[in-house]
């Protein structure tokens, strides 16, 4: 039946979204990168919301989806975080360097500069985070790990923060070859790291069940009202926080 394919088609849209990411990610075109991965994400969750409604579930459909947010969440982020720290290297070492991605080996006195390739551990983390989803009968539910689009959502609002807010000090920070490492080894550990973290699936929209998933909607809301486009990355910590709060209120 057609409406069986319905969660394929925005499947492939995801991977489509996804390699014109890569593209302009890799073309340093990194705000048009961040809209494609944001609106591959967005096939992501219709994908899942129509799965659900047709009740189509098939080994084939969860091995498209994982190999769509490979690149839509995975390659696509990597690229960007690539082009980040070879920016900030070049600003911080005064290299003469294109942050295009030919140019990601500069010869300098006669030693290669490879300190960009740090930003590839997101896709090889987003692979193994998803080959492992795959196989985890626990995360039915809910996540065991941060959730590739999480990350890649993190991940591609920093252009856009450096681009478009009016933070001088946060941009600054943002453009420090350290710090970007810095971010990148995190968001890879949190790919796989055993943290539970809740879904933002309901089941039933009673304010009982789902205490959780309203407090992080209405704090998210909350945070774009004050900080506009900075809240992008502050609603991924702030669903980290929430969650490990609540599995310690939980254990109790």
């Amino acid at each position: 039946m057609i409406k069986k394919q319905i969660p394929n088609l925005f499947t492939l849209l995801n991977l489509l979204s996804g390699i014109i990411a890569v593209i302009m990610a890799a073309t340093d075109n990194l705000i048009e990168a961040a809209f494609f991965v944001f609106l591959g994400i967005f096939f992501d969750f219709f994908d899942g919301f129509f799965a659900r409604k047709f009740n189509v579930t098939g080994e084939f459909g969860k091995q498209l989806d994982s190999l769509a947010d490979m690149v839509t969440s995975g390659v696509a982020p990597g690229i960007i975080m690539f082009q980040l720290i070879l920016f900030s290297a070049k600003e911080r070492y005064f290299m003469d360097l294109s942050c295009e991605i030919g140019n990601w080996i500069s010869f300098d006195e006669s030693k290669f500069y490879l300190l960009p390739l740090i930003g590839l551990l997101i896709p090889l983390s987003s692979a193994y985070r998803l080959a492992k989803f795959n196989l985890d009968e626990r995360q039915t539910s809910s996540f065991i790990g941060l959730p590739t689009p999480a990350l890649a959502i993190f991940i591609v609002s920093l252009p856009l923060i450096i681009e478009y807010s009016n933070y001088e000090m946060l941009i600054k920070i943002l453009q420090n070859t350290y710090v970007l490492i810095f971010i990148t080894t995190i968001g890879a550990y949190l790919l796989n790291a055993e943290i539970p973290l809740f879904a933002l699936k309901f089941k039933n929209y009673q304010l009982a069940d789902n205490k959780v998933r309203y407090a992080f909607l209405f704090l998210s809301i909350l945070l774009f009202a004050i900080f506009k486009i900075v809240a992008i990355p502050l609603v991924i910590i702030l669903y980290i926080f929430i969650s490990v709060i609540d599995n310690m209120r939980t254990k109790k």
